[in-house]
């Protein structure tokens, strides 16, 4: 005998907390498809950012965990600016920040090392602010720049991490769009 199944029924309503916690895992969940190697979507190794023995280039590895968040930050962004009261969505967001970092510092990240990652953070959400303006196209350019060290690479590539932005972004906006942030 089956089991019936329960229909998956997005929230009418979220607090800045919940959505902060929800956006955080979010974020790990899209880094470790990022970090490992895919099927379908370009990991670390695809562009050709693995060192001699094989592991993830710890630089490229922050980029990537930058990214991610500013995609995650963009897609509520998206959602909430102009329909949420600001307060409540910078409540969110910097909850999901703060979650990132103490994840990081929980998994071996030295806390005095913060302040200085939150500096690339906030110069990096800003790169990748200008360049989405511009266009799809110039956000993935500038992305890969970050994550490769400004080594050339396919504008295959260059698309497949335009993409992954955008598979983050958009979805996450259209499902948020359908829920009011509330206190």
């Amino acid at each position: 005998m089956t089991e019936p199944t329960q229909e998956f029924r997005a929230p009418d309503n979220i607090t800045p907390e919940e959505l902060a916690d929800d956006l955080a895992r979010l974020v790990w969940e899209s880094f470790s498809d990022f970090v490992a190697a895919g099927e379908t979507e370009p990991a670390l190794a695809d562009l050709g950012l693995m060192d001699e023995n094989g592991n993830p280039d710890q630089r490229a590895v922050e980029e990537a965990l930058i990214f991610l968040m500013w995609a995650h930050t963009r897609g509520a962004q998206m959602a909430f600016v102009g329909r949420a009261p600001d307060e409540l969505l910078k409540r969110a967001l910097d909850g999901l920040h703060a979650a990132v970092f103490e994840d990081m510092v929980e998994n071996g990240t030295p806390e005095t090392q913060l302040p200085v990652f939150e500096q690339r953070v906030g110069a990096r959400y800003q790169e990748y602010h200008t360049a989405s303006a511009q266009s799809d196209g110039r956000l993935g350019k500038v992305a890969v720049h970050h994550l490769t060290g400004g080594e050339a690479v396919s504008d295959e590539l260059t698309w497949a991490v335009t993409e992954r932005a955008l598979a983050v972004a958009r979805p996450l906006k259209d499902y948020l769009d359908d829920i009011q942030l509330i206190p």
